[in-house]
């Protein structure tokens, strides 16, 4: 790590402190050590070394889905009224919808899936499902906002910067946070979900597309002669350095050159790791490329494998464009088309980083932003419901073939082992050996971190852990 000079002004900077859990942090000092992607040690010893993180934009509905609720058929059309129910749009009722698939138990664990997740459901000893999530908006800017960085608030660094920023990246010539979306279009709220925040640039998540030139701007339009490029790198690089000597406090300027250093080491790597052409036909058949309904869900996630095993630390997969598991209209219908399109990518996933003996090292997480309420809207239709929702992770540690908390009868609110995003963002942390209350950043003289556990009280969920990580 670069040595700096004892200025008056790093001096200032340090003569004031932020009280940040778990002791006194000095303000401008940087826990995880230099802005860049260097591999960087962990608090304590981790049981994962990366996260693929497959958001489902749009809020699964769980009671259709991972929650049967015999209660919703039973009273189907009768009034609910043993709540407040917090109606998000117009076209709601106050009558019970009940659910429109057949379940079933899975695996030994007796897991349940709906029939419209089949492939998922084969998995269910591997998975750990989280019946028991809360979320703090209705609305899906606000908790994507959330389930990617911590608060409902836009600027802030998303979970994948803080890995990388925590960590490092176990190859440098690729970038340590990297996004996969629809090359068709953005998400509700787009790139938001992915900032850097105050956090350095070289901390941002990174798009690449599964069509068309992969990163953009990574080769020149027009070819120049060779080494041309190469003696324009070293200049840039040679001003740079003499400027970093005059600024030596400057971050910013530490992070830009990071960043064109990175953008010099890709090419050669980035083609070598995105060359899907190298996938046997077996392994593509097993993601879904053969069929125009998987395929593009597909991409990505076989992609986000070959990208984990690149050496990228955080991959965060998205659905198909808008708001695809937003069922206000009809929860039949637009279920049935969003898993037909993600099931088999998913399960694809997580089969074939088992079967490479990847799964165990490997976090992925699957799951949206809420959930949605147990009455009807517009005949057929579900509206948002922050107060309960379900997700499931495989591998990295996590107990495998486990359902934790439960719901109320109709799955409106947590009856218990309530689970907050900021306790998931910390028991991801952890797995991953860094400890939420130590992964810090100063901003203007106080200490921020992505949990935020002075306000939130977040903590590490050990009761989903095959074997809770402790700090050493």
């Amino acid at each position: 790590m670069r040595t700096e000079p004892f200025t008056r002004r790093r001096f200032l900077a340090g003569a004031s402190c932020a009280l940040a859990a778990g002791g006194v942090v000095t303000a401008g000092e940087h826990i995880a050590g230099s802005f860049d992607l260097s591999p960087k040690a962990p608090h304590f010893t981790p049981r994962a070394k990366s996260v693929i993180f497959l958001v489902q934009n749009g809020g699964p509905s769980p009671m259709d889905l991972f929650d049967p609720k015999p209660a919703l058929d039973r009273y189907a059309g009768k009034t609910y009224t043993a709540k407040k129910l917090e109606k998000f749009q117009q076209g709601n009722s106050d009558n019970l919808l009940g659910m429109p698939f057949s379940f079933r138990k899975h695996g030994d664990c007796g897991m349940d899936f709906a029939e419209v997740l089949p492939r998922l459901a084969s998995l269910a000893d591997d998975l750990c499902m989280i019946r028991s999530m809360r979320s703090e908006h209705n609305n899906h800017t606000e908790a994507l906002l959330l389930y990617n960085t911590g608060k409902i608030f836009q600027g802030r660094p998303a979970l994948g910067s803080w890995v990388g920023y925590g960590l490092g990246s176990e190859n440098r010539s690729l970038p340590g946070f990297v996004v996969l979306r629809d090359p068709e279009g953005y998400n509700t709220s787009g790139t938001l979900l992915w900032q850097n925040g105050w956090l350095p640039a070289i901390f941002r998540g990174t798009e690449i597309s599964t069509s068309g030139a992969p990163v953009l701007n990574l080769h020149r339009a027009k070819p120049v002669p060779r080494g041309v490029e190469t003696r324009n790198l070293d200049l840039l690089r040679s001003l740079n350095e003499a400027h970093r000597e005059k600024f030596p406090d400057s971050d910013e300027l530490a992070a830009r050159i990071e960043n064109y250093e990175l953008a010099s080491r890709m090419p050669s790597v980035a083609s070598d790791v995105l060359d899907l052409s190298k996938e046997s036909a077996a392994t593509q058949r097993l993601y879904g490329l053969e069929s125009s309904v998987t395929r593009g869900y597909g991409l990505r996630c076989l992609m986000a494998r070959r990208l984990v095993e690149g050496g990228v630390r955080f991959v965060q997969v998205m659905p198909p464009k808008g708001q695809p598991w937003d069922s206000h209209s009809n929860v039949d219908t637009q279920n049935r088309d969003i898993c037909a399109k993600t099931d088999q990518g998913s399960w694809a996933l997580i089969r074939d980083l088992k079967e490479r003996g990847m799964l165990d090292e490997t976090i992925v997480v699957w799951g949206g932003e809420f959930g949605r309420l147990p009455v009807s809207q517009n005949g057929k239709g579900r509206d948002h419901n922050r107060h309960a929702f379900t997700i499931f992770i495989a591998g990295g540690g996590f107990r495998r073939g486990f359902i934790y908390g439960e719901t109320d009868e109709v799955c409106h609110h947590v009856a218990r082992g309530a689970v907050t995003v900021p306790d998931l963002h910390a028991t991801i942390l952890g797995q991953l050996g860094l400890d939420h209350r130590r992964l810090v950043f100063d901003v203007h003289g106080s200490a921020e971190s992505l949990t935020d556990a002075r306000v939130t009280d977040a903590r590490v969920i050990d009761e989903v852990l095959a074997r809770p990580a402790r700090p050493a």
